[in-house]
């Protein structure tokens, strides 16, 4: 099979390669190998390249954590493939305790798009924050994968969504997600505009995939018994929490890991699933699907992920 292969560390432009003949992935015990109709790139997809990413396959390695698969059956499913077999390859294997049924209201790009971004904000908001209809959530990099993901299950939820851009391109993609109020951190003082938008009183959450200066500012502009959920750090640094700030501001700090569900928790894993498949019957939930690239553009879309200057996602059709 044609696969994209990993045999040094570096940048996904220099790095990938498409292989012709590569074998097919064999499954093993509670496996089943599947044909990728479509896989959607995520950032964690070019740490792996550059061996910055928790998860450090052996090399040589075909990345992609996510996808549109068909089952022997004529099924269309989705998830993470096993780790090693990848996503971008015309086979990959999906462990069968942990494959879900693409919603039918999605086409294979927009499905291939849901399951970690949308899981990720689902956990993030409803898990960890217990967001709650009436409140203010602010969305850092709300154009991005997941962060459009949060906009709109924030919005589902009730909540007034505050979103957080680079640029003023990004800026246009988060009003049309549905943004109540949207700020261009390039343009203006995000802790400044935040708390003119909220009267003074902060947001009650903050979404943050981003960390370094989005973290900080966001413990300037959270409100009284606030929740800042740190989901990520797409900005390189890690902040480093004041403890005695959270505690003078009675504001709340939270980490999640949402792959760390899927050996804790899948009942809960597959329970959000079924939530976000109703939402996507209701038309509520649909995955800002940026750009199609054709499958001999998987490095470049990679590429550009890590470089931050995508909306919503890329996703690599086959």
């Amino acid at each position: 099979m044609r696969a994209w292969q990993v045999g040094e560390l570096g940048l996904p432009r220099e790095v990938m390669r498409l292989v012709e003949d590569v074998p097919r992935p064999v499954a093993g015990e509670h496996q089943v190998l599947v044909k990728v109709r479509a896989a959607a790139v995520n950032f964690p997809d070019a740490l792996m390249c550059l061996g910055m990413y928790q998860v450090k396959p052996p090399l040589p390695f075909t990345p992609g954590v996510e996808l549109c698969g068909e089952l022997p059956s004529g099924e269309r499913v989705i998830g993470n493939p096993v780790a090693g077999t990848g996503a971008f390859a015309e086979y990959a294997l999906l462990d069968t305790r942990a494959l879900f049924a693409a919603p039918e209201a999605l086409d294979d790009a927009q499905a291939a798009a849901l399951h970690i971004g949308y899981q990720t904000a689902w956990f993030a908001l409803h898990r960890r924050a217990a967001l709650r209809a009436g409140e203010t959530l602010l969305v850092h990099a709300a154009a991005g994968g997941v962060g459009s993901a949060a906009v709109q299950l924030g919005k589902a939820a009730g909540a007034s969504v505050i979103g957080v851009v680079g640029g003023a391109q990004k800026a246009a993609v988060a009003r049309e997600l549905g943004c109540d109020v949207v700020i261009d951190r390039k343009a203006e003082d995000f802790v400044a505009a935040v708390k003119e938008a909220t009267g003074g009183r902060g947001a009650d959450v903050v979404f943050d995939p981003v960390g370094g200066d989005a973290y900080t500012g966001s413990t300037k502009c959270v409100a009284f018994e606030g929740r800042i959920v740190v989901v990520g750090f797409a900005s390189g640094t890690i902040p480093a929490p004041q403890l005695g700030h959270a505690l003078v501001k009675n504001y709340s700090v939270l980490g999640l890991h949402w792959g760390l569900y899927n050996t804790k928790d899948p009942a809960a894993v597959r329970s959000a699933h079924d939530e976000l498949t109703k939402l996507t019957e209701q038309g509520v939930v649909r995955p800002l699907v940026s750009e199609r690239l054709p499958f001999e553009a998987a490095a470049d879309g990679v590429q550009r992920v890590a470089e931050g200057g995508t909306t919503g996602r890329v996703v690599i059709g086959l």
